[in-house]
């Protein structure tokens, strides 16, 4: 087997056969394929595609590459979330403890954000003394002692994935869905959970722009998680305009937080209650009422001995950025539109996240947006709240949103449309 014979089938819109595909994987994690070797193949694999059994193929020798994670000590069925990014979106947060507190355990491990998405490693290190790093050994006394755990992945997950990831940013190769799908899925079929609902971003803000496109990757997930003997399901969700009020990390907590206490923007309760109820039904509790645990307080309570078995105090006061700056209505009327896009890039720009996966963010940093799409705004009054420590960053920002927003003059209802919108199983 040698890696120009690899590349040029793909090149020439061959079929690569398993044996190919077990032996790249593998050569690269040990370093035996040059990065320039396998971004040649990466970049033939974004032009001209691979077929279900590929992708599939593709993914089990991602996860050949490291260890398996094991939950079957539990008492309770395990369910986990994937979302593809997008801004403000701090599901993850009031779903883990929600969902825990309907009776399912959930390994959720998550990331941290890059350019203009967010992460939520990054929100929740916002809360004093929360860690994100744990061994196998201490998720697991954290998953059986409250049901939910967020934290970071290990090393010995999936390596191959981790080293092509890095690999993928930087030559221009991230939008390969098979390579996006494979990625996601080696970790999370890797990390061993029982079910597995995904949701799916659509919009200016998510990397998926289009329905179509975002129908294929949600298709092709479903189809590996299935091949591998995890039950999944994804939901199409909007991400043209950001989720909830806010978008940074102590801003977002607090959002969470406020969900977790019965209130909350409407948008984030109704997706953190549909993907509750898709994770309950997968991991075979179909009869739980996540609606009920929001309001009897019980999601609050898992939450709290949640991120105080990592070691944080949930009731210890959040950062707050230094400076702030208000943006005001250009104009009357109702606003149409709010890009999640210029936000996210905005957010990115006030020190929210970061350019390379080392750079250093702000806790405090972020915006928030005082209206939604569909609500009337006034002129001269506020309608975006910048926050950073480095008030040199809001021209930077504020370039960033000049096209952000559209205020319609007309007093005629608009409705947003619907937040799922799509179903994938």
């Amino acid at each position: 087997m040698d890696v120009i014979s690899v590349i040029r089938t793909k090149r020439d819109r061959g079929r690569l056969s398993d044996e190919q595909i077990d032996w790249v994987v593998d050569a690269y994690t040990r370093g035996a394929v040059a990065d320039e070797q396998m971004s040649a193949l990466a970049m033939a694999i974004l032009l001209n595609g691979m077929d279900r059994a590929e992708i599939a193929r593709w993914t089990a020798a991602m996860i050949a590459s490291g260890e398996r994670m094991d939950f079957s000590s539990l008492s309770r069925p395990t369910a986990d979330k994937h979302s593809t990014g997008g801004v403000g979106d701090k599901i993850t947060l009031p779903l883990a403890p929600l969902v825990a507190a309907c009776g399912a355990a959930v390994p959720q491990l998550s990331g941290r954000g890059l350019g203009h998405t967010g992460g939520t490693l990054d929100k929740l290190e916002s809360i004093p003394g929360w860690r994100a790093s744990l061994s196998t050994e201490e998720m697991l006394a954290v998953l059986d002692g409250t049901g939910a755990v967020v934290c970071a992945a290990g090393d010995g997950l999936a390596p191959a994935d981790k080293k092509l990831y890095a690999l993928r940013d930087v030559t221009g190769t991230v939008e390969a869905i098979p390579l996006i799908a494979s990625s996601i899925m080696s970790k999370k079929i890797a990390e061993g959970t029982g079910s597995l609902v995904l949701d799916v971003k659509v919009g200016s803000g998510a990397f998926m722009k289009s329905l179509e496109d975002a129908r294929e990757l949600a298709a092709t997930m479903v189809g590996l998680g299935t091949d591998h003997g995890v039950r999944t399901v994804a939901l199409l969700t909007d991400m043209s305009v950001p989720l909830g009020l806010t978008a940074g990390n102590a801003l977002e907590v607090r959002e969470s937080v406020e969900v977790l206490a019965g209130g909350g923007p409407a948008d984030v309760v109704d997706l953190t209650l549909a993907l509750a109820r898709e994770m309950l039904t997968a991991a075979g509790l179909p009869d739980a009422d996540p609606a009920k645990a929001l309001a009897d307080g019980s999601a609050m309570d898992v939450w709290r001995r949640m991120i105080r078995a990592q070691g944080g105090d949930p009731d210890a006061p959040l950062p707050t950025a230094r400076e702030q700056h208000v943006v005001t209505a250009p104009a009357t009327g109702v606003l149409t539109a709010l890009d999640a896009y210029a936000v996210g890039v905005a957010a990115w720009r006030l020190g929210a996240g970061r350019a390379r996966k080392e750079d250093a963010v702000q806790a405090g940093a972020g915006i928030e947006w005082h209206a939604r799409p569909g609500q009337s705004v006034q002129q001269g009054a506020p309608l975006l709240t910048l926050h950073t420590d480095t008030p040199e960053k809001f021209p930077y920002a504020q370039e960033a949103l000049e096209s952000a927003v559209t205020i319609s003059p007309t007093t005629a209802p608009f409705e947003p449309g619907p937040i799922v919108l799509d179903r994938i199983a």
